[in-house]
C-alpha cells in the first residue's frame, strides 16, 4: 500500500477576482491510475472562503479532472467544482456556466500575461528607486539586462508539461519582469481547466523564490504595457468552413454584446483597454486582420488558410475567469452564426 497525496483545489468566492485555494487529503491505496471518478467528495470551511456563513458553514468539493503533481512525492492535484450542501452548484462555481453538450466542439487557447513581483511591489528586474529603459528590448529578449526570472519561468513550464498541461508556450513580455505562457485545449472544459492548474502551479512555485504572480492588468502605472489574457477560439465550423463574408458577419454579431463582454472579462481592465499599448478602446468595438489594437483579431493564419481557422479575442485581462470568458464567447457565438451563415 501507497499513502499518495491529493491536493483538491477550488476558485473562492473573493469578487471581483476568486483565489485558488487547496488542501492536501491522503489517501492509502494500492496504487492510483488517474481516474477521476474513484475520488470522493471532500467538504471545506466556506465561511473562511467567502462562500458560506458561519451557521452553515459547509461546501462540497467534486472532483472534475486529476494532474500528476511533480512537485510533490506520489502526489496529484484534483481539480474540484464547489457545490453547495443540498447538491447544487455553488454561485461561485464558474465551471458550470459551461454547456457541457456544446464545449467539445471549441478549442481555446490563452495566452496568460503576468507580472512577477518583489515584496516592495515592484517587477523584478527593476532598479532600486527607479525604472529600467523604456519599454522596447524587452519582449522575446535574451540577456542579463534585458530578462529578469528566466529560471522561475523555466521552472514553471517543465512543471506544468511534465504535470500533462497543454502548455504550448512562452515567452518573455513587452515590460520587465513580465511573462506569457500560453495554454491550449481541445474542448472549452479542458483548456479553462488547465489555465486554473497552471496558475496554481506559478503561485506555488513562485512561493520559494518570494516573489507573486501578479495577475493586474495594469500593475505599473504609466507608459507600460498592461498584462492581458488574449483569448483564442474556434469551433469546428469556423475550423473546417469559415469563409470571409462568413467570420466578418460573425464578428460584427460580437459588437452589440460588447459590454456584456466587458462584463465577464476581468476586474480593472478599464486600466488597460485604452486604446493605447497594443490595446482597442474599452469605449469602442472592432475588428481587424491582424490588428492588435482591435477587439477581436483576425490572424494572418486564418486568412491565408481560406478564411478558416481560429479568432482572437484581446479584451479579457489577465485576472479573468477562463470559465466566464470561455462561455461568454461559446454564448455570443452561437447567437451570431445563425445570421452570419445567410451572408
Amino acid at each position: 500500500m501507497t499513502k499518495y497525496k491529493f491536493e483538491y483545489i477550488w476558485q473562492d468566492g473573493y469578487d471581483p477576482i476568486a483565489h485558488i485555494r487547496s488542501k492536501t487529503t491522503i489517501k492509502e491505496l494500492n496504487s492510483f491510475d488517474g481516474d477521476v471518478s474513484s475520488l470522493g467528495d471532500w467538504s471545506f470551511d466556506g465561511s473562511s472562503t467567502r462562500q458560506a456563513e458561519g451557521f452553515y458553514s459547509d461546501c462540497i468539493l467534486k472532483p472534475v479532472r486529476v494532474y500528476p503533481d511533480p512537485g510533490r512525492k506520489n502526489a496529484f492535484i484534483v481539480l474540484s467544482e464547489v457545490f453547495a450542501p443540498d447538491g447544487t452548484p455553488h454561485v461561485t462555481n464558474t465551471r458550470n456556466l459551461i454547456d457541457n453538450e456544446d464545449q467539445d466542439d471549441y478549442w481555446f487557447g490563452f495566452e496568460q500575461e503576468y507580472v512577477l513581483m518583489t515584496d516592495d511591489g515592484r517587477p523584478i528586474g527593476f532598479p532600486d528607486g527607479g525604472y529600467p529603459e523604456p519599454q522596447g528590448p524587452y519582449y522575446c529578449a535574451v540577456g542579463y539586462h534585458n530578462i529578469a526570472g528566466r529560471n522561475i519561468i523555466e521552472e514553471h513550464l517543465d512543471t506544468c508539461l511534465d504535470a500533462g498541461l497543454g502548455i504550448s508556450g512562452i515567452n518573455a513580455e513587452v515590460m520587465l519582469g513580465q511573462w506569457e505562457f500560453q495554454c491550449f485545449g481541445k474542448g472549452a472544459l479542458r483548456a479553462c481547466d488547465d489555465l486554473i492548474v497552471a496558475r496554481y502551479l506559478l503561485y506555488r512555485i513562485t512561493e520559494k523564490y518570494r516573489v507573486f504572480a501578479e495577475l493586474h492588468p495594469k500593475p505599473i502605472k504609466g507608459d507600460w504595457n498592461g498584462s492581458g489574457m488574449h483569448s483564442n477560439f474556434s469551433n469546428s465550423y469556423i475550423r473546417e468552413t469559415g469563409g470571409e463574408e462568413y467570420i466578418e458577419a460573425l464578428l460584427a454579431g460580437f459588437e452589440p454584446l460588447h459590454a456584456e463582454h466587458l462584463a465577464e472579462y476581468g476586474a480593472h481592465n478599464e486600466e488597460r483597454l485604452t486604446g493605447r499599448h497594443e490595446t482597442a478602446s474599452m469605449e469602442k468595438f472592432s475588428f481587424g486582420v491582424s490588428n492588435r489594437g482591435a477587439s477581436l483579431r483576425i490572424p494572418i493564419y486564418t486568412v491565408e488558410h481560406g478564411w478558416k481557422g481560429y479568432l482572437e479575442d484581446r479584451r479579457p485581462a489577465s485576472n479573468a475567469d477562463p470559465y466566464r470568458v470561455a462561455a461568454r464567447i461559446m454564448k455570443t457565438v452561437a447567437m451570431s452564426h445563425e445570421n452570419a451563415i445567410k451572408q
